[in-house]
């Protein structure tokens, strides 16, 4: 026998067996770390997901089995004015109420990033309202805006305005939606610009200064760009939501008053838990995941173009 074979032969003999480098593997630690996580994905997403997709192309009652129609439901979908009527609430909500919420949301960052007494109770006050629940939040709304009893009324009467119906109101009611989730969530995208401008570079302010330029030129060209990464997450987790919007219409106005406010995923809800129309509602969750996932992907494209990264 050579010299290489005896030696190849020590090496055989030296490793251990397969079966114990699997089970000393790093990857086998790591999944058996996520594994509980990824089982309850599986069981409450992943399978859910597959099994809405199979609904969509029935005719389900969810009730009793349904049978196979292919793509009727989406091609319904397109036809039914009701769902047109929902998706253009839902696009007007959410048009207002990223730029409004994120653009609220930088003004009060900057106002609460500076040292002055009291500062903690200030970003506790800003960030109470997102760990209140929407049942609360909605209550607290709807005892504010009541048209006989509310405070705002009150207010408005005070001061010689003429009174307004509010949720009541097919022409405010929405508007009253944006105004109440606005102050909902902000206190989310103000803890993030926080963050984002807490961690930019001193040097480069004080150098913006030394240059001789102004607070608002200081942050129009500097604190801005270096703010991109963050806005771009909040434009993109505001969208998101926005165009899932369904909590706060449930709590406060069902879709009403006159369908003012029914937005897709309340739409969905009737079609699939009030009409039982199983299969039609899967079809609208789809067309929703679609049109979520196009807009995202848009938003990304521009912002890999736009959104300065710091090395």
């Amino acid at each position: 026998m050579t010299a290489r074979a005896e030696r190849s032969r020590a090496v055989r003999l030296e490793r251990p067996p397969v079966w114990r480098r699997i089970l000393w593997s790093e990857h086998l630690a790591g999944w058996a770390f996520v594994m509980p996580a990824f089982i309850l994905i599986a069981i409450f997403a992943l399978i859910p997901i597959g099994w809405s997709l199979i609904l969509s192309l029935q005719n389900n009652n969810l009730l009793s089995p349904g049978h196979y129609i292919g793509l009727a439901n989406y091609k319904a979908l397109a036809k039914d004015p009701q769902f047109r009527s929902a998706v253009g609430h839902s696009l007007v909500y959410t048009v207002l109420f990223v730029p409004i919420s994120v653009a609220g949301a930088l003004g009060l960052a900057v106002a609460l990033n500076r040292k002055i007494r009291g500062i903690r109770f200030y970003r506790l006050a800003v960030f109470v309202p997102l760990v209140t629940s929407t049942v609360a939040t909605g209550i607290v709304f709807l005892w504010l805006l009541d048209p006989t009893f509310g405070l705002v009324n009150y207010i408005l009467h005070a001061l010689g305005l003429p009174q307004q119906q509010f949720l009541q109101d097919p022409n405010e009611a929405l508007y009253c939606i944006v105004a109440m989730t606005v102050w909902s969530w902000l206190g989310f995208d103000v803890i993030i610009y926080l963050a984002a401008l807490q961690g930019i570079p001193e040097e480069l302010l004080e150098a913006s200064e030394i240059d001789g330029a102004s607070k608002w030129t200081t942050f129009r060209s500097v604190v801005v760009p270096l703010l991109g990464p963050a806005t771009l997450f909040l434009v993109v987790w505001s969208t998101i939501n926005a165009l899932q919007l369904f909590d706060e219409i449930y709590v406060t106005t069902r879709g009403g008053p006159l369908g003012s406010t029914t937005v897709i995923v309340y739409y969905l809800y009737e079609q699939a838990f009030q009409f039982f129309n199983g299969g039609y509602g899967a079809a609208v969750a789809y067309v929703l995941f679609l049109g979520i996932l196009v807009v995202t992907l848009m938003q990304l494209w521009i912002g890999r173009r736009r959104v300065y990264y710091s090395s």
